[in-house]
């Protein structure tokens, strides 16, 4: 199976979970051993670490009050469950101080959730988990988006000239340096595809993000965000993409754990996972023709 988001050249696609590269590994390991045995690979087991998804989307036209913030910990590869986290504090100020409660609402869901929260442009935000006497923090400053303008459907696109093709157009604000992370997510597929870009080479001009699967097809309803993003959090998704992509071949060595910009204020050798983002985002549902 063959997908492709473009920018600037570039052909990226990010799977729904960091550990695809390592699902390749298996499975090209029970094709070579048998049909009908099972393998299970010995894997090293590390003591479980803090997941912290902290997105928070302000969607052109809307409030934006309603945000919530996810905690889980990393598991066995083996493991189908993702564990959630309970009982943690988890709260975010602006540079006025005032602090944003998210509360979580079910119990065992390790979904934190907001609802007053108060999104405005360059404004910066600082996170605060505590759980377990330990406390982490990340600050990042909430980016605009250059809205989305039109969106145009080629079907003699790939490789092989029939395969659907959707351009997203957006304006570029000039004078200013940009970046975007862009999310497809097909009703056809069952996993979102990514991508990010930088506005070094279009920067003040109409530009578009590309995708193409050869899976989409007529009838097909299609998901389209773009998020404006920080430089750190977009070298940040690159590197996970790139990851994702498999990048090397799935028999090359496994890459370094990507560290976000969550600290550990009390042990910084107990770091957490994930990132605390902010992002104005513009959103299309796009039928394919």
């Amino acid at each position: 199976m063959k997908s492709s988001i473009q920018y600037n050249s570039n052909k990226i696609a990010m799977s729904k979970s960091f550990l695809y590269i390592f699902s390749i590994i298996a499975i090209v390991l029970l094709t070579l051993t048998s049909c009908e045995e099972v393998v299970h690979v010995d894997l090293d087991t590390a003591a479980p670490r803090l997941v912290i998804n902290g997105s928070i989307q302000w969607q052109k036209g809307t409030a934006g009050n309603e945000q919530k913030i996810k905690l889980t910990t990393t598991t066995g590869f083996y493991d189908p469950n993702i564990p959630t986290v309970s009982g943690a504090v988890v709260f975010v100020t602006n540079s006025d101080n005032v602090a944003f409660n998210f509360t979580e609402e079910v119990p065992n869901s390790g979904i934190y959730l907001c609802h007053n929260f108060i999104p405005e442009i360059d404004e910066t935000y600082v996170m605060t988990v505590s759980l377990n006497g330990e406390t982490y923090t990340a600050t990042e400053t909430l980016k605009s988006v250059a809205p989305i303008t039109h969106i145009e459907q080629n079907n003699e696109g790939g490789f092989s000239g029939d395969e659907i093709e959707i351009k997203t157009y957006y304006n570029d604000p000039a004078l200013v340096n940009n970046y975007y992370l862009y999310k497809y997510k097909a009703s056809s597929l069952s996993i979102p595809y990514f991508g990010v870009d930088e506005d070094e080479f279009f920067q003040g001009n109409e530009f578009f993000a590309y995708f193409s699967h050869e899976d989409v097809k007529s009838g097909d309803n299609l998901d389209i965000t773009i998020y404006g993003v920080s430089k750190r959090y977009y070298e940040y998704m690159n590197k996970l993409i790139l990851i994702a992509e498999g990048g090397g071949g799935p028999f090359s060595t496994p890459p370094a754990t990507v560290r976000g910009n969550i600290i550990n204020q009390t042990n910084q050798n107990n770091y957490a996972l994930g990132y605390f983002n902010v992002s104005e985002t513009d959103f299309r549902n796009y039928l394919i023709q």
